[in-house]
């Protein structure tokens, strides 16, 4: 019986690999470089992959501040395997509330938070948003079905939720940020979320009800009041 690993022979008697080498030697490429490279090489690491889908300015974010490092090692503890030897997934786990100023490092520190968990060797299905773009998605409009959308965002692994807060405080921002973030508190789903507001003030922007939720789910951290932008353009 003929072994899978043995060159398979086509109709005219020559093998897979003698016709491989005949169309590389027409293209001008050298058989002896492509038998160099080794059997395992993946064009794609993990990370590699999640940087694709990161918004440019995020790619190699890297998260540093204390309580984002010990949230990342905090979910990571939590991630199961679904099978033996899979690699782990991202599952419940706690959540964090961002809260500083303008350009105080809280969106970096999210996505380098994403980051390490890939490197960790967690596999993360994520989402981000602004809660600007979010309320722009739900509100309804003519070919979008905005109950799929917030159904997206509410069940979803890990989403980053991003400057809560910014959008103008409205019936339909408080309903909408409450329904997603109700789901997200019920079934223990992580989320990151940032906003420029004091923790206090979200209560009155939000309604009981989120601020609740929020207390309860999160870790609050607060950044330093330093615009980090101003201090790297003014450099």
């Amino acid at each position: 019986m003929r072994s899978s690993r043995d060159p398979q022979t086509l109709a005219d008697g020559t093998t897979v690999l003698d016709r491989m080498a005949r169309i590389l030697a027409t293209r001008g490429i050298d058989q002896s470089a492509v038998d160099a490279l080794p059997d395992n090489v993946e064009p794609n690491s993990a990370l590699e992959a999640l940087s694709t889908g990161m918004l440019p300015r995020y790619r190699d974010a890297v998260a540093q501040h204390p309580q984002v490092l010990a949230w990342v090692r905090q979910v990571a503890g939590q991630s199961v395997a679904p099978s033996i030897g899979a690699r782990r997934q991202l599952a419940t786990g706690p959540s964090l509330l961002m809260a500083g100023v303008v350009g105080a490092g809280k969106t970096h520190e999210a996505y380098g938070a994403v980051r390490a968990l890939v490197q960790a060797g967690i596999g993360v299905r994520w989402r981000a948003t602004t809660a600007a773009d979010l309320y722009a998605e739900l509100r309804p409009s003519s070919g979008t079905d905005s109950e799929r959308v917030l159904a997206a965002y509410g069940r979803v692994p890990l989403l980053i939720l991003d400057d809560l807060g910014a959008a103008k405080s409205s019936e339909f921002v408080e309903e909408q940020t409450y329904r997603l973030i109700n789901r997200r508190y019920n079934h223990m789903l992580p989320t990151l979320i940032t906003t420029n507001l004091p923790i206090g003030a979200l209560r009155a922007y939000l309604g009981d009800r989120v601020a609740s939720r929020l207390r309860q789910m999160t870790t609050r951290v607060e950044f330093e009041p330093v615009d980090r932008r101003r201090l790297q353009h003014a450099a």
